[in-house]
């Protein structure tokens, strides 16, 4: 790793840190510098703020998603099974972070913040997301009718944001009810991708991804 990566990981570092202890708007980007020991101009020079700096984290965290994910796609081959293994290796890499997202959370839920997840700054996470997704539906078999695949990866991240939101507030041992919630609503999801992938429901199907189409932000 050269030595700018490793200057950048620690200013995330030192920032995670911060916004834990004293939240996300109290801090500043001079109090990340002096935590990370680097000067305010170094840490500008990465992250021009600390909102680019959380993208940053967003980023990181993501690609752990998809390494994590990376054995279980290799090996599962329905549509089920390879939903079901993505997220469940989303939620073993986002639990060390499960106290330090309940603190975001009321940054994040704002619509016009930018670490909302459908905020336009965090697009490149969002398309991150999809592409993964996109992976658990084109290398499925049996495959998923084309129209409908097409639309799947946007719709399966927006649920995977629900699970997140499920995770944030569940306090049960080893959250447990979150592992819980990926096998029945995976189940559910599974049985109404096959039946909507029956050709005798391409005309329902037409409308409906119409409708998804229809309410999905350009």
């Amino acid at each position: 790793m050269s030595k700018s990566e490793r200057t950048k990981q620690t200013i995330v570092a030192a920032a995670l840190e911060l916004f834990r202890e004293h939240g996300y708007e109290a801090t500043t980007m001079r109090m990340v510098a002096k935590h990370a020991g680097v000067s305010v101009g170094n840490a500008y020079y990465y992250f021009k703020s600390k909102d680019v700096l959380l993208q940053a984290f967003y980023r990181e965290v993501h690609d752990a998603e998809v390494a994590a994910a990376e054995p279980a796609l290799a090996s599962a081959h329905s549509f089920r099974e390879r939903l079901r293994a993505v997220l469940h290796s989303k939620l073993e890499v986002i639990e060390p972070y499960h106290r330090f997202s309940a603190l975001m959370f009321r940054s994040a839920a704002d619509p016009k913040s930018p670490l909302n997840p459908f905020h336009p700054d965090g697009r490149d996470v969002r398309r991150g997301g999809e592409a993964l997704f996109a992976r658990v539906v084109d290398e499925a078999r049996p495959r998923v009718a084309r129209d409908l695949a097409a639309e799947l990866p946007g719709l399966l991240w927006t649920y995977s944001m629900s699970l997140v939101l499920f995770w944030i507030h569940d306090d049960s041992p080893e959250r447990e009810r979150s592992r819980a919630f990926v096998d029945r609503t995976t189940d559910l999801i599974a049985t109404a991708v096959r039946v909507a992938s029956n050709p005798l429901m391409r005309p329902l199907r037409k409308k409906a991804l119409d409708l998804v189409r229809d309410l999905t932000p350009n």
